[in-house]
């Protein structure tokens, strides 16, 4: 069976208001965060692209920066748009602030997808869809869906799709502590995980 192609998305569109500056450029080991999870995906994807409303900040990085078909609406409207602007059967969504993010990692949540649109992680109670594979031909219209019904919440298209959640038990075997799935929102975030760094 010929594999699927894959899409890196890196979604960088909100505001940071939480962190007080962008948090794709703080520096965490000499890298942006944004190269980072760059790097983290260059090993699995057949492209990557950066997600966001202003492209001046990710040129650097020298790849395409995908703006907001509707600006100002949400994480929703980033994945539809990475979506609409990728060429893989398969991508793989990664924030642009998960400073653990690996390629093996995302490898394994990769390997989960045949047979479903959505591979999702679920840990501390809670699901990770900013961290998740999405089939592009069958969530797209899912998601046009929700947005032209004002729906937000980027798992609002999920009861029209296969979803497989992947449970702790299981995303441990790759990352015992979960750190893959640590994202910084705040100041507070970024302290905890430069300490878990150091570990």
């Amino acid at each position: 069976m010929q594999q699927a192609t894959v899409t890196g998305l890196i979604l960088a569109g909100g505001a940071s208001s939480r962190m007080g500056r962008n948090k794709a450029l703080i520096a965490w080991e000499g890298k942006p965060l944004v190269a980072r999870v760059a790097a983290a995906l260059a090993p699995i994807a057949d492209e990557r692209l950066i997600v966001a409303n202003d492209a001046d900040p990710y040129r650097f990085l020298g790849l395409p920066v995908i703006p907001d078909i509707q600006p100002g609406y949400g994480p929703l409207m980033g994945l539809y748009s990475g979506l609409k602007a990728a060429s893989g059967e398969l991508a793989v969504v990664a924030a642009v602030d998960m400073p653990f993010l690996a390629p093996d990692f995302l490898r394994f949540l990769l390997a989960l997808a045949p047979g479903y649109d959505v591979v999702i992680p679920e840990a501390g109670g809670r699901l990770h869809p900013l961290c998740a594979v999405y089939r592009r031909a069958t969530c797209l219209p899912p998601i046009t869906d929700a947005i032209a019904r004002g729906q937000r919440r980027l798992i609002a298209f999920h009861p029209a799709m296969r979803v497989r959640r992947v449970p702790e038990a299981s995303l441990r075997q790759v990352s015992p502590d979960l750190r893959a799935l640590i994202n910084v929102n705040t100041p507070e975030d970024l302290a905890r995980a430069r300490k878990l760094f150091r570990r």
